[in-house]
C-alpha cells in the first residue's frame, strides 16, 4: 500500500532546535527506507519565512501497521519533532 504522510512540527520556541539535531539521524533513516523501497518520495514544509515546519513523505508498506512501527521510530517521532501527523492511504500515478 502507498501512502501520503503529512507530519507537522511544533511551534514552540525550541522547535526548530529539536529539528535541527533529530535530522541527520532521520536522513540517514529514510536512506536505509530508501534502499529497502519503502521511501519513495518527500521533503520539508516550509512556512512564510521559508523555515521547514513539517514533513511531507510518500511511502510504501505492506500495511498500515507497518507504516506505523516506522513512523513510531523515526528520530523526527522519537525527537518530539513531528507533533501532528496525518496518514493517507494513496495510489500514485506513474508515466
Amino acid at each position: 500500500m502507498q501512502f501520503l504522510i503529512i507530519a507537522r512540527d511544533g511551534r514552540d520556541e525550541g522547535a526548530a532546535a529539536r529539528r535541527a539535531k533529530a535530522r541527520p539521524a532521520h536522513l540517514e533513516n529514510v536512506k536505509k527506507l530508501k534502499e529497502q523501497g519503502h521511501f519513495l518520495q518527500g521533503g520539508a514544509i516550509l512556512n512564510e519565512r521559508d523555515e521547514m515546519a513539517g514533513s511531507v513523505i510518500f511511502m510504501e508498506f505492506p500495511s498500515r501497521s507497518d507504516l506505523d512501527r516506522s513512523l513510531a521510530a523515526d528520530p523526527y517521532t522519537t525527537g518530539g519533532v513531528w507533533v501532528d501527523v496525518e496518514v493517507m492511504p494513496i495510489r500514485l500515478v506513474t508515466l
